[in-house]
């Protein structure tokens, strides 16, 4: 499958300089509850790696400041590429990664939209805490399709979505700001359950499993697609 062009660019796409990509290393760093909250991550990413079959090839997309390269590299021989559109962000995770896991990871530039690797590069495409700033249909399909060209055979992606407390109570703050002229900011969405799973099937997977951060509590969702 040849790779379509596109000119989709996400809002905040370009705020990632050098301060904020520091600043958004330092942030899962900092405090109780995010270490704890990082712990959890890296614990739903190792169950979806196991899920996806333990691929060989991933390709972490966006890597942003190298946050799970740690958790990628504990199959010793798994091959890790990593990409992210912001070359600061890219800069600040091989600056702060110890050099033996640095040697592992092979960095490059580059948008979700348009993946520059050749059609079914990696085992695995791993992409978390991106899609739940796409609220177009159209933007989260071209993205999803892209993940298809370059995927062998699974793709591990992280959400929000609907059916839990936290969906349900963000759903009433933005009830209640509209109510008084003042919406919540919306650079981040929940979406369907029933919505993303029938993109996923469009955009050509299957799904292999899912995995939530906090049963019936978190919006937070881990999803296992397979390639068809």
């Amino acid at each position: 499958m040849s790779r379509p062009p596109t000119t989709i660019e996400l809002p905040f796409s370009d705020k990632y300089d050098l301060t904020h990509s520091r600043a958004y290393l330092e942030k899962h760093r900092t405090g109780l509850r995010r270490r704890l909250t990082n712990r959890r991550d890296q614990e739903l990413a190792r169950r979806a790696l196991k899920l996806a079959g333990d691929p060989a090839t991933v390709l972490d997309l966006p890597c942003g400041a190298g946050r799970f390269w740690a958790t990628l590299a504990e199959a010793p021989g798994r091959r890790i590429l990593a990409a992210d559109r912001s070359s600061a962000m890219l800069e600040v995770a091989r600056q702060n990664c110890p050099p033996d896991l640095a040697a592992r990871v092979e960095t490059f530039q580059s948008s979700a939209f348009e993946i520059e690797l050749p059609d079914q590069a990696v085992d695995s495409v791993f992409c978390m805490r991106l899609l739940h700033h796409l609220g177009e249909p159209a933007h989260r399909l071209a993205m999803l399709r892209e993940f298809h060209r370059v995927a062998r055979a699974s793709v591990i992606l992280s959400l929000w979505v609907d059916g839990n407390y936290m969906a349900w109570r963000r759903r009433r703050q933005e009830i209640r700001r509209a109510a008084r002229g003042k919406p919540l900011s919306q650079n981040r969405f929940v979406l369907p359950r029933t919505t993303v799973e029938a993109e996923f099937r469009d955009a050509g997977f299957s799904i292999a499993g899912h995995l939530d951060f906090l049963p019936l509590h978190s919006m937070w969702r881990v999803y296992v697609l397979r390639r068809i």
